[in-house]
This record gives C-alpha cells, structure tokens and sequence, in this order.
C-alpha cells in the first residue's frame, strides 16, 4: 500500500506513475498486471497502446472500463495518445479519446497536442520536444498541468527549465509537475518502418505479431557481444534500464515530483514496491537491484543521461 511520511520535516511524497506497457502483451497478461496495480503504490496509471497501432489486444473501450477501475480502487488514470499517426484510423482513435469525460490524455506528438488541447486535461510525454523553460511555457499555454521530461535531459537541465522555487504556470495559475523517467528502457525513436517485422521476413500489414514473444523487446547487442538496442516493433530502445533508485534527492532538487516506472515482463511489482519504499521510506538503495535479478528484471542498468554523460553509462548509484 502508498506509504504517507507522518514527519513534518519529510520531503513531500514522490508519486509513482506506471507508463503505458510499451510491448505487445496478451490480453490475459495485461489484465493481470493491472489487476494486480490495483493494490499497489502507484499513484498513476498510464494506460493504452503508444508503440504500434496494430496491437489491439485491448481496444479503447477496453481500456476505458480497466481505467473506470482503477480510478473506483483509487488511482489515477491517464490514456496514452498513440506516438506517430499515420493514418485516419490513428486519428479517429485520438479524437475518441479527446471525447472521454474523466481522463487525462498523454500526448505523444504535437498533432495530439493540436486535436487535444481544450477538450480534454493534457499530459506532455516525453516524446514531445521540450528542451527549453520557453518551449515548456508555449505547451503550458495549451492546458497541459504535467510534464513528462524527454528521456535524454540531464537532472540539471530539469532544474533550469521548471525548477522548484520558480516553476511554470498553467493559465489557471497551478504549477506545472515535472516528471521524470525514472526506470525502463528508455525509448530512443519511433519509425513507420517495424524493425521486429524486419528482423521476422514478415510484412508490417500482415506480421502475425512475432513481438508477441518478445515480452521486454527484441535484444540486438554489438559485435563484440554487448548489448546496445531492443527492437520493439516500430520503437528502438536501448538495451540499459534506466535506474534512478538511488537519486531521490538529486531528483527532488530538480523539481521532480513523480517517477515514471516503465513496465516490465518479469518483477515490475517489486520495482515498484522497492521505489516507493526508498522514495518515501527509510529503505536504501543497496541491495534492492540483486533482488530485482533474481527475479528476471532486465538489465544492465544506466543513468548516464541524467548525469550528463553516454546514455549507457553506470555510475553505480
């Protein structure tokens, strides 16, 4: 359950978030990783299909009735906007979902932004190209009331764009949250092509879903037998899990307010359980990644681009 400090000197809560599931997942396995997100420490809940428009083992109504429930067991529910449209059926889904009543939606691209804006409460994802305090005041202006940093800025960097003493505003005056990627493979780049299909000798219109099996993506390593990037589908992604388990304060004194914790297939709930208890408890950092091994969690690790070093870097933290 979400731990509340008691401590007047405590730092506020650092909210979880839990990212739309990034790969293909059978019906059965989604709906029981969200059953059991039920009753757990996320504060959020990012729901729906951002990667590839032709895996719908979830349709919109679908996700609508799991976020009704998830809302009723006291969570937030955000939809996520598809990243790349590419057809008219891509934009029909968008436009029904700026027609719900009583969910945020995530945009992934500004042509969500243009169709989403004033209908519907705004999230910015971290596809969105907002390097600048002033590109981040113009999507402000939009409606949008969270921000969800592009993977590759450095802490510091957050810190001058929205920082804590001196954040940006929304039109109604509220401050705009800042949210950082705090653990997954990061997503790197999006393309019409599919690289799984691909890799596969299958057609993209006609692929038989071979991501299927491929619950964490597609590994491809270097010559020299290093992992470097997964495929998933149309989405690259490095091969390194971000993890920023050990940054709590560097993150707060950026002005972080909420982690996003990016599903994985096998001991996601003991990520999450573990961030929350040393985000908002006492437990430390040590240890915690040596039980995420034992129970299958990807690796290796990395936090280089919040440190202004190679994305691929391991400081160890």
């Amino acid at each position: 359950m979400t731990t509340h400090p008691t401590n007047d000197t405590a730092p506020p809560r650092m909210a979880m978030t839990v990212g739309p599931v990034l790969y293909h997942w059978s019906r059965e396995t989604l709906l029981h990783f969200y059953a059991d997100l039920a009753d757990s420490a996320a504060d959020t809940i990012v729901l729906g299909e951002a990667v590839c428009a032709r895996r719908r083992e979830l349709r919109l109504d679908d996700w609508l009735a799991l976020g009704r429930e998830l809302q009723a067991a006291g969570k937030e529910v955000v939809l996520v906007a598809q990243t790349l449209i590419e057809s008219e059926a891509d934009l029909r889904l968008l436009e029904r979902q700026g027609e719900q009543q009583g969910f945020a939606v995530e945009a992934g691209d500004a042509s969500a932004l243009q169709l989403l804006a004033g209908r519907v409460p705004l999230v910015l994802g971290p596809h969105l190209n907002i390097y600048s305090r002033e590109a981040l005041l113009e999507h402000a202006d939009l409606g949008a009331s969270r921000w969800v940093a592009p993977v590759e800025l450095a802490l510091d960097a957050l810190a001058l764009i929205n920082p804590p003493a001196d954040p940006v505003h929304t039109p109604q005056g509220e401050p705009i949250v800042t949210e950082a990627w705090a653990f997954g493979r990061l997503p790197l780049a999006f393309s019409a092509r599919c690289f799984t299909a691909r890799h596969h000798r299958v057609g993209k219109d006609d692929c038989g879903y071979p991501c299927l099996s491929d619950p964490d993506g597609l590994l491809l390593s270097s010559t020299e037998g290093q992992p470097f990037l997964v495929l998933n589908g149309t989405q690259t992604q490095s091969a390194a899990v971000q993890n920023l388990l050990g940054d709590a304060a560097a993150l707060r004194a950026a002005g972080v307010s909420r982690l996003r914790l990016s599903p994985c297939a096998s001991g996601f709930a003991q990520v999450l359980r573990d961030f929350d208890a040393v985000m908002n408890g006492d437990r430390p950092a040590a240890g915690c990644a040596d039980v995420w091994r034992d129970l299958g969690v990807p690796g290796p690790y990395s936090d280089g681009f919040a440190r202004r070093m190679p994305g691929m870097a391991w400081s160890g933290a």
